[in-house]
């Protein structure tokens, strides 16, 4: 079964990790990213992440002093129509610490999943454990 096939509703969450696989191309999700996107547009299907996300995903172009890579991936975030980066909010904060008593999550990956639960997101996409 595909990663389509696996999508439940239109409000699809993507934690840091896919991005940077979408992004940099990674060979083994490539397919299945690009079939996302593709999709998002199709179906109007509702892209959301964090603020947080970028962050993360930017340290390597920083480091490493890649400006046309983080104007990519700034631009990948922030300048589609049908995703949504949210800031971390106050509220965001209060779930996130709710998350985490609960689910022993650290402190990043819980922004992440009360930024989804928030938002209403039926599937959160990321390669943690």
């Amino acid at each position: 079964m595909g990663l389509i096939q696996l999508l439940k509703g239109n409000r699809i969450y993507l934690d840091a990790n896919i991005w940077i696989y979408a992004l940099e191309n990674v060979a083994e999700y490539s397919v299945s990213l690009t079939a996302l996107f593709k999709a998002a547009q199709m179906y109007s299907l509702t892209i959301v992440t964090s603020e947080l996300t970028l962050a993360e995903i930017l340290v390597r172009s920083i480091r490493d002093g890649d400006i046309p890579k983080q104007t990519a991936y700034i631009e990948a975030i922030t300048a589609t129509s049908n995703t949504t980066a949210l800031p971390v909010s106050r509220s965001i904060l209060l779930e996130a610490a709710r998350v985490r008593v609960s689910t022993k999550l650290k402190l990043p990956d819980a922004i992440h999943a009360a930024t989804a639960l928030s938002t209403g997101c039926t599937t959160f996409l990321t390669n943690d454990k």
